[in-house]
């Protein structure tokens, strides 16, 4: 039997510097490590974390709280090389969603109250993309979206991440306390000005005073992150039990880890970089790499193997054809986009993605990366096709991505099997499909009418249309071999 290498958290010290909205497991497995990790080295524990959650789970935050906030990290490395790490840098964990009974912010008041104190210099964020409430093609707030205009006409009881973060900074503005550093560490390009854009709008629509001391006063650095953090699942705590970890909290992860964070934080920061993470002038080059790159690949993958009845990414990067399919993407459409600094081969990062995702241990189900297709294609796929487009050059990979997107969000993969689609437009997906699905020539400029998805510029792009068009009917008609053989071709 495996004999994992055991790491004891430190001893709490009661104090928090650091809110945190996003109680999930990438949170846990990442920025909580990183400071865990950190405080171990180096002594100052000065910056404990208030963690959030706003999801309709209220049983994450009290388990927490019945554990005194004290978790397992599983770190594989490999099905043989394993670390546990016991994170006890979380010091308090707030719900402020909707609860089964369908009520609101349970500890709502105590979160804002949190974030509003003075002891409070940063709030980080995981709340995916459609946490923000932003189009993904225009990047403008959704002020139309029921959570938003709940959070307009009652702005004391906010239910989003921007509302929330609008109505602390109104606080302290008022009581005359500096402003927290923003820093968002979700999947986006440029995320700390997305985030930038979400709060600014939000608080415009409230107040244009508080919008103008927030834009001269609040830091929105960007970030990048990387770990791989697959869901949880039975057979995930039926290999830690067997290892004597019994943690309803526990999270399993790969044991590579990448953060790379804007230095700019005016209300002072932990020294992150003696925990090797990397704090720059100019995060966009890395953020855009790994979004196009990594993120570009797991998406492919996801959605052509989620089709053909492929349950993890482990599976579908040993699929021959599949694995050449994502090198291919990698080294052929998404590097020639990237404008990196000098020292970064972008053909090794895209060996090492590679064998990240045929690291054994992990069983990152392809399902849980296709969640949420709307708001993730346009940073990892769309704007380097339309980069590409500019400069006279095709997208093929991309194209079959797209396709297979399309498909996807019809509910059933190539062998009629159902599922349920987990996405903010699912409703409008199963509509077009409704309407146009004996059609795919109309399903497909249906598609590429959804201006809050695909850019303007690519949607009028009619070479990247047929494309998608044809690899969508390949992929219908012949499968995923057959569509796979016909790229092979191109």
């Amino acid at each position: 039997m495996m004999t994992p290498t055991r790491i004891e958290a430190k001893p709490k010290s009661g104090q928090i510097a650091i809110v945190h909205l996003g109680l999930g497991a990438f949170h846990r497995a990442h920025q909580s490590v990183y400071l865990e990790r950190y405080r171990q080295r180096s002594g100052d524990d000065e910056w404990g974390v208030c963690s959030a959650n706003l999801r309709s789970s209220v049983g994450l935050v009290d388990s927490l709280r019945d554990a005194n906030y004290r978790y397992q990290v599983a770190e594989y490395a490999d099905s043989d090389t394993l670390t546990l790490r016991e994170i006890g840098v979380i010091e308090e964990a707030l719900f402020s969603g909707r609860d089964s009974a369908g009520n609101w912010g349970r500890d709502r008041e105590s979160l804002l109250a949190r974030m509003a104190s003075a002891d409070t210099r940063i709030v980080t964020l995981t709340v995916t993309e459609k946490g923000y409430f932003l189009n993904p093609a225009s990047g403008e707030l959704r002020v139309d979206d029921p959570m938003i205009i709940g959070d307009i006409s009652s702005p004391q009881q906010p239910r989003t991440a921007p509302g929330l973060l609008v109505e602390a900074l109104a606080r302290r503005r008022e009581a005359g306390i500096a402003a927290f550093t923003v820093l968002s560490c979700d999947n986006m390009p440029n995320n700390g000005k997305r985030t930038r854009q979400a709060v600014m709008q939000l608080a415009e629509q409230r107040d244009a005073e508080l919008a103008s001391w927030i834009a001269n006063e609040v830091a929105f650095p960007c970030s990048m992150v990387d770990r791989i953090v697959p869901a949880m699942t039975d057979a995930d705590f039926e290999r830690l039990a067997a290892l004597g970890v019994n943690d309803p909290n526990a999270v399993v992860c790969e044991a590579f880890t990448q953060w790379v964070v804007e230095d700019n934080f005016p209300m002072g920061r932990p020294s992150w970089e003696v925990e090797g993470v990397e704090m720059v002038a100019d995060v966009a080059p890395f953020e855009t790499m790994k979004l196009r790159m990594l993120n570009g690949s797991h998406s492919l993958l996801a959605y052509l193997g989620a089709l053909a009845g492929i349950e993890t990414v482990f599976d579908g990067v040993n699929h021959v054809e599949l694995q050449a399919l994502l090198r291919r993407y990698m080294l052929e459409e998404a590097a020639p986009t990237l404008e990196m600094p000098k020292g970064i081969n972008l053909d090794s990062y895209a060996d090492s993605l590679l064998a990240r995702f045929a690291n054994d241990s992990l069983r990152h189900r392809l399902q849980q990366i296709a969640m949420d297709g709307s708001q993730k294609i346009p940073q990892r796929w769309l704007s380097g096709a339309l980069k590409r487009s500019a400069a006279g050059h095709s997208s093929p990979c991309v194209a079959l991505g797209v396709a297979a997107w399309i498909r996807y969000t019809g509910s059933e993969d190539l062998l009629g099997n159902r599922y349920t689609v987990d996405d903010p437009l699912a409703k409008r997906f199963a509509e077009l499909h409704q309407a146009h699905g004996s059609d795919p020539r109309a399903l497909v400029a249906a598609y590429f009418d959804m201006d809050d998805v695909v850019p303007s510029e690519l949607a009028v792009d009619k070479e990247f249309a047929q494309a998608v068009l044809t690899a969508y009917q390949t992929l219908t008609q012949d499968g995923l071999g057959g569509a796979l053989a016909a790229l092979e071709r191109n």
